[in-house]
């Protein structure tokens, strides 16, 4: 899966795509690559920004307006299938009006960060239209994220396997078959630094929850601070991480992720082949 961020602020490369036209030719590019699926974002959920659904109450103007986000995400969705019909398009949102707006233009897959948490409604949306869905574990709100407590191991796998399977609850509630979900365990998204690799280390037991799991790990901060010895003790800058995200995702792929989220799609299909391999030679 790779990413496309139609964002002036995302962490890894906010800005770079902002134009229609920049991202299209973006998206084209990592398709070449090899990239199966285009995840196509139009706000960003980076640590401290201010997301959220209807229900949020601080900070409710700072988040991007469901219309400023199908203005940025419409016309590069639909410019990606001028060029490539048969493409196979995501789009990050938790909203459920973009998620209706991208699903009518063509989009085949809703991958909301929140779990179908932070604006219900979008659950309902999705079964609208068969979509398949990728339900993420968030613990909080992105401004809260910094600020969230560390929990024990045993502690922290039980809280996001709880999560997971009450997103999935929610899904089959509406009609989503179980077989349309995939569950991201939501790596960066309310975790402290070193609880991303303990639930790396444990993720396999996420598939006790029965379906795929999807591993967003490229370029994400905790990977920074894992680096710091070797950058004077400050976190690596994003430019800096890509070696480690490949660490990451292969890690990842031989504990069983069946999707990987990258934004660098050439290396991370090399290192996906070798981690097959593995798996395929046990």
């Amino acid at each position: 899966m790779g990413v496309v961020n139609i964002t002036p602020d995302s962490f890894s490369d906010g800005g770079l795509f902002l134009s229609p036209k920049t991202a299209v030719a973006h998206g084209l590019k990592l398709i070449e690559e090899g990239a199966d699926i285009l995840d196509l974002g139009a706000e960003s959920t980076r640590p401290g920004s201010h997301a959220g659904g209807p229900n949020q109450v601080a900070n409710r103007d700072a988040a991007v307006s469901a219309d400023q986000e199908q203005a940025r995400l419409l016309p590069v969705l639909e410019g990606i299938l001028k060029k490539l019909p048969h493409a196979v398009l995501s789009v990050d949102t938790y909203k459920a009006e973009t998620a209706r707006g991208a699903l009518a233009a063509g989009a085949e897959i809703v991958n909301d960060v929140s779990g179908f948490k932070w604006d219900p409604a979008i659950a309902e949306v999705c079964a609208e239209f068969h979509a398949g869905v990728v339900l993420s574990h968030t613990r909080g709100r992105p401004e809260e994220w910094r600020a969230q407590p560390q929990l024990e191991p045993d502690a922290l796998l039980a809280m996001v396997r709880e999560g997971l399977a009450a997103s999935l609850a929610s899904a089959e509630r509406v009609g989503i078959p179980s077989d349309a979900a995939v569950l991201d365990p939501g790596y960066g998204f309310g975790k402290r630094s070193g609880e991303n690799f303990t639930l790396l280390a444990r993720q396999a037991e996420l598939l006790e929850l029965g379906r795929p799991l999807l591993a967003g790990l490229s370029r994400k901060s905790f990977l920074g601070h894992a680096l710091s010895p070797l950058f004077g003790g400050e976190p690596a800058p994003v430019a800096s991480r890509e070696s480690a995200s490949l660490a990451a995702m292969t890690v990842a792929i031989l504990h069983g992720a069946s999707i990987v989220r990258v934004h660098a799609v050439r290396p991370a299909v090399e290192a996906a082949r070798i981690a097959d391999a593995i798996l395929e030679g046990k």
